[in-house]
Parts: C-alpha cells; structure tokens; sequence
C-alpha cells in the first residue's frame, strides 16, 4: 500500500495514473531528431482521459521540430515537490504531432477549458492556426507505466 493514499498501486494503476495527471500540470516531453539525438522538454498539459494529451507550443521550438521529423515520444507526468521516497509518476509512450485542422476546435477546446481552471487565459483556433505564433500538438499514448511499491514498473491499460 501506498501510505500516501491508500492505493494498493499493483491492483489500481489506471486510478493511480488519473490522480498523478490530475495533480499536476506540466508533464516531460521525449523527443528525438531524425538521427535520434535526445531531448526532453517540460511543458503546459492538458489531458483528455490518458491516452491523449495535449499541448500549445512553437512549432520552432526544439521539440516541435523533432515531431516533425520523428513521431514517437515518451512522457513523464509527476510531483517534483514531494519529498524523497515519495513521489510517484506516470510513464508513457506514444506518437505525437501538430494537431490537425479539423480536431483544432474539439482539441483546443479541451485545453483551453484546462487553461481555465488552472487560472489562465482562454484559447482559440485562431490562436493556434497556421498564421499564428503557436501550435497545437497531440500525443496519443499507446503504452503506460506507474510504479509499485517496490520501485518495479507496472504495466496497465486504461481502457478507451
């Protein structure tokens, strides 16, 4: 059992992951350029369910640039706050790009509505469209990890 929460993490890893994305508000970004040079990047989330997520971005950012050319990422979401021995984190990977033209008012509205109730300002399509500073980018998780209690990776499947 997880003495912070009561969680039993080999039985309940799907709810365990819901409460880490819950709780946090940034998440690290993997990417990899086409000669497969590493970079990681902290961004904004926003989560719809576990399986995609979301993010606004500059499409000339480091990260941005890497998607372009190489699709897979890997995610971390966690509390760096917690004190030693404590933390907990949701590991994952998947394929992300720029968000499509017609997912842009569904997608933007999923953040946009996060931003809010994180205290920030509302966003648009027009905010993220073609002439406009940044994009919206989406990753689709096809595999996720949270840790057992005894530091072991536990696989699990969210469902849809």
């Amino acid at each position: 059992m997880d003495g912070m929460n009561g969680i039993d993490r080999r039985e309940e890893p799907a709810r365990e992951a819901a409460e880490i994305v819950e709780g946090n508000r940034y998440m690290v970004l993997g990417t990899a350029d086409g000669d497969g040079v590493p970079w990681v990047s902290p961004v904004y989330f926003a989560a719809d369910g576990l399986r995609r997520f979301l993010w606004v971005s500059k499409p000339g950012a480091r990260h941005s640039r890497n998607l372009a050319g190489r699709a897979e990422v890997s995610i971390v979401v966690f509390d760096s706050s917690v004190p030693i021995g404590q933390g907990r984190g949701l590991y994952m990977t998947g394929v992300a790009r720029e968000a499509a033209a017609e997912e842009l008012i569904e997608s933007i509205e999923v953040f946009s509505r996060q931003v809010q109730e994180h205290g920030g300002a509302a966003w648009v399509v027009d905010d993220v469209g073609p002439s406009s500073r940044h994009r919206l980018y989406r990753a689709d998780v096809d595999h996720h990890w949270v840790l057992d209690d005894r530091d072991e990776r536990v696989p699990f499947s969210p469902g849809r």
